[in-house]
């Protein structure tokens, strides 16, 4: 990340890595779809949430990488294999933005711009419908998709959950709201 105030750059977030579950998602995925490194650390979008949930850093963390060489679609298909690490007791969490275009924020605006506000709705609309295939075929939003996902690693966690979604999952939102015109982090607890 760049571009932040200095001190989200001293944010030490040291929680235990799960190697165990690092190996049922090889196991899961098979090893063609899985290459790692252990020396990256926690990438922001993963402790930017956890340090809230979990202040003290006391669960371990497997993080993925978003791999925007896939398909939306094939995004989607992986979080479905990922699905029965949820009977396992694990957390699956998708960290990102419906609505994600920097190059076009307006730091004077408290809301959002038209097309944000219609594509964040579509997003939402549809996983309150349990239709994650219509999610995943965002591009067909049109101009208002190309805006919103200028480019996919914000928006490629949210179809790993959905994946592993079951269609009788509760599906709760929040944070539904769009600011400086082109960001939106609505929200949802899926099951």
């Amino acid at each position: 990340m760049y571009g932040f105030p200095q001190r989200l750059y001293e944010v030490r977030y040291p929680a235990p890595g799960a190697p165990w579950l690092a190996e049922r998602v090889v196991e899961l995925l098979g090893e063609d779809n899985v290459e790692g490194s252990t020396d990256w650390g926690l990438d922001h979008a993963a402790w930017c949430p956890l340090v809230k949930m979990y202040p003290d850093a006391d669960i371990p963390v497997t993080e993925l990488s978003v791999d925007e060489s896939k398909t939306p679609e094939q995004i989607l298909q992986i979080g479905t294999k990922l699905k029965s690490l949820r009977d396992e007791g694990v957390l699956i969490m998708g960290s990102g933005d419906v609505v994600h275009n920097l190059g076009l924020v307006d730091w004077n605006m408290n809301e959002g711009y038209p097309w944000a506000d219609r594509f964040d709705k579509y997003i939402k609309d549809k996983i309150l419908a349990h239709d994650f295939d219509a999610v995943a075929n965002y591009r067909s939003r049109g101009e208002a998709a190309g805006l919103a996902i200028p480019t996919p690693e914000h928006f490629y966690p949210l179809l790993y959950v959905l994946g592993a979604a079951d269609a009788e999952d509760n599906v709760q939102v929040f944070n539904y709201e769009r600011t400086l015109g082109s960001i939106s982090m609505t929200s949802f607890i899926i099951g």
